[in-house]
């Protein structure tokens, strides 16, 4: 699954993936380290150090340090099914075994329904000491599942059996409050009173409150500076407001832009702060507002360490909606309030108090014991008890600091291990400190791994296109001229802009997915690389310039076959009989600070010589990009992606053509593509288990997607993680990095010197 972000968003979330990355920053501190104390640089901390309620990566890296899921994956984000024994998996030409907390054994069953089987491993022990066992796992598993459920887990989206009448009929207060609205004169499950000082003091100051929180994260995160007017904060969150608004003005603004139900209004607009985040507790607190049930029927018990989960179909997806967290019962839940066989599960339904008050002091059963965050630092001690063994470590620190302050740090021996953003000038100052100048030396050992996500250009088949059909073989043509002059220069543009740090990819997925093209593939293409024969335009041993010229010799066969008119190596019409004005879109603060506009420019220059007006709109307020995009009026765009672990396509390409686009994906505005087979292909993808048959799937619609041509693939940008020489044994350091198997993935085997 993607998401569309900025190019400078895909660069701000230095840590997307489920676990540990060692993101942030980090220095300052002593340097006067203890030689059992390993220290991480990290950015500033929420302290929502939950599995349950934690949001930004960093808060995530805290807890999972500690707990242990109940399935994992390998370095290539497959899951392993026997963590019991272990599974040998090969990556990078090498094997390796994984092991985890559970075996996993999925059934199909005739009626549709797939059955999910879950064993825990024997004699696993929280950090306190007490057994883990299914009764954890089904806490667990309806903590997620609660209606009043507001953390960031689509774990209650599963169609379980049994889901749906759970969490029906109950509603959290806040939410049925907003839901009967103000004039509501039924007071069944609230009184008058509380009603009153929910719309007229509670709300009203909750929502200031939650729009100052999106106004402090435009200026934290540079898109607008200190001092600047809530006008002028608001208007980079798409808002237009009055010179004088106060961040009330801006509340209200959310609100109508929503029809005043502020539950919505805030669950889209959300910074860094959820509304039941900023509301009193007693908010957050259910109520029955309707029939409802005490139990999720397809959740059972089997044995002490056993568990079974039904689904009413197959989804393919699920899988990784189930690497959750085990969370121990006696902790996070009262197991005064547990007793599986008369349906209770170790918190009152619609009750998640308890749960949160331990929100900033997490226990598990992982490999160290968190201690405290004090002064801008996170304290662990490891785990006795960790079923992988003790760490060698005896001490973890997660220490904040600033970005510009990492690779200091990392030299000066104030931290260890740290994730600095990497482009051209990074990879260059982490060379200067090696003697043999190069990313890993005497100094610093350099792991690179690609990010989740990718860079790419885009176009919207719906304005690019000959005459009405966007999916006619003119059209494509059409918009293939565009494409292979745009991609000829991807190659120069992006070692430009990161040098080391990024790749130029070929097919719109991420590197980082199972279900990603491999150069040894024999049917493996290049983007646009093939002419309007099907002849390839490339020949071994041609200069840079031999090749621009081979692309705008290949595009005008693209562009006569669209019904362009072609005289003299020019395009002299388009398809409609009149000169093409064409616009590209890019956020580049308008000074072309961004990845892809060399490209743009070098490419702009190819037009111009074959008769073609294209024009280049670089944006200092990228949200432009998105009103833009939505509104349907972008003929082309550059921005970037960011990736899950599945690599599913309904969100992006799913067209619903057979309904006439009613359940389209959520972002394929942009595209506007609309294939029948895409369709299908999609959607049978979704709907089987086995593996290698998506991989075939994903690639067939990866084809029918480059043949469309609405995008163009541009980079796969790398991360770095830098480990200090000195003082980190870098034979210990866990071997082939990934995004989705991260250094402290086997921390535990880490050792200092």
């Amino acid at each position: 699954m993607r998401k569309a972000t900025t190019w400078k968003q895909v660069l701000s979330v230095v840590c997307a993936a489920s676990m540990l990355t060692g993101c942030g920053a980090g220095a300052g501190g002593s340097s006067k380290k203890g030689s059992d104390t390993l220290v991480v640089g990290y950015a500033p901390f929420n302290q929502k150090f939950s599995p349950f309620f934690s949001e930004t990566s960093y808060d995530k890296d805290v807890y999972a340090l500690t707990s242990v899921k109940l399935i994992d994956n390998d370095r290539s984000g497959e899951i392993i099914y026997k963590g019991i024994k272990g599974e040998k998996k090969k990556y990078n030409g090498k094997t390796y075994t994984y092991k985890g907390l559970s075996d996993v054994k999925t059934t199909e069953n005739d009626d549709g329904t797939v059955e999910y089987d879950f064993k825990l491993r024997d004699g696993v022990k929280f950090s306190d000491g007490k057994p883990l066992t299914a009764d954890d796992l089904i806490f667990s598993f309806y903590v997620l599942a609660d209606p009043t459920y507001d953390g960031s887990s689509s774990f209650s989206s599963l169609p379980i059996t049994g889901m749906d009448k759970y969490r029906s009929g109950v509603e959290s207060l806040g939410k049925a409050l907003a839901a009967a609205g103000k004039d509501n004169t039924k007071f069944d499950a609230w009184d008058e009173a509380t009603q009153k000082a929910f719309w007229e003091k509670d709300l009203p100051e909750a929502g200031k409150k939650f729009a100052q929180s999106i106004l402090d994260y435009v200026v934290a995160n540079g898109y607008n500076k200190k001092g600047d007017s809530v006008k002028d904060c608001a208007a980079n969150w798409g808002y237009e407001l009055s010179d004088d608004a106060t961040a009330e003005d801006f509340w209200n603004a959310i609100l109508e832009k929503y029809e005043g139900d502020p539950y919505a209004a805030a669950d889209k607009e959300k910074a860094d702060k959820t509304l039941p985040d900023i509301l009193d507790e007693k908010y957050a607190k259910g109520v029955t507002v309707g029939d409802t049930v005490d139990h999720i029927e397809g959740i059972k018990k089997v044995s002490k360490n056993e568990v079974k989960v039904t689904l009413d179909k197959v989804d393919a997806t699920a899988i990784y909606q189930f690497g959750v967290d085990v969370t121990p019962l006696h902790y996070y839940g009262e197991t005064s309030k547990y007793d599986y066989k008369n349906n209770k599960f170790g918190f009152t339904k619609g009750d998640l108090s308890h749960v949160k008050s331990v929100t900033t002091k997490p226990l598990g059963a992982g490999p160290y014991v968190f201690k405290g965050y004090k002064n801008g630092k996170v304290n662990f001690t490891a785990n006795e008890n960790y079923y992988k063994g003790a760490p060698k470590i005896k001490n973890v620190t997660f220490q904040e600091s600033q970005e510009a302050d990492l690779l200091n740090g990392v030299t000066t021996g104030t931290i260890d291990i740290a994730t600095p953003s990497l482009n051209a000038d990074a990879a260059k100052n982490i060379k200067k400190q090696n003697s043999n100048g190069k990313l890993s030396g005497d100094k610093i050992k350099t792991a690179l791994h690609d990010f989740l996500g990718y860079g790419y250009i885009g176009m919207n088949a719906n304005l690019v296109k000959v005459g009405n059909d966007s999916g006619s073989e003119e059209s494509k043509a059409y918009r293939k001229g565009f494409a292979t002059i745009v991609s000829a220069y991807r190659d120069v543009a992006i070692d430009s802009y990161y040098g080391d740090a990024a790749t130029v990819i070929n097919y719109p997925i991420s590197n980082t997915s199972w279900a990603a093209p491999q150069k040894t593939d024999s049917d493996y293409k290049p983007a646009f690389s093939v002419d309007v024969n099907g002849e390839e335009i490339y020949k071994d041993g041609m200069s840079a310039d031999e090749k621009y010229e081979a692309a705008k010799k290949a595009a005008l066969g693209f562009f006569e076959k669209a019904g362009c008119k072609v005289s003299d190596g020019k395009v002299t019409a388009g398809p409609d009989g009149k000169p093409i004005v064409f616009t590209a879109v890019i956020p580049g603060d308008g000074k072309g600070d961004h990845p892809s506009f060399m490209i743009l420019t070098e490419a702009q220059k190819a037009f111009k010589s074959i008769g073609i007006n294209f024009e280049i709109n670089d944006l200092s307020d990228s949200s432009q990009l998105w009103d833009g995009l939505k509104a349907g009026q972008i003929q082309m765009w550059c921005a970037a992606w960011g990736a899950t672990l599945d690599p599913d396509m309904t969100q992006i390409y799913y067209a619903d053509v057979a309904n006439g686009g009613k359940n389209a994906g959520g972002s394929n505005y942009q595209y506007e593509i609309a294939d029948a087979e895409l369709d299908k292909i999609i959607f049978d993808a979704k709907t089987h288990l086995d593996q290698q048959y998506r991989k075939a799937k994903y690639k067939a619609a990866l084809d029918i997607i480059v043949d469309w041509a609405v995008e163009i693939p541009v980079y796969q940008r790398s991360e770095c993680t830098i480990f200090s020489v000195d003082r980190v044994k870098t034979d210990t350091i866990t071997p082939d990095i990934t995004t989705f198997y991260p250094w402290a993935k086997e921390i535990e085997k880490l050792e200092l010197k």
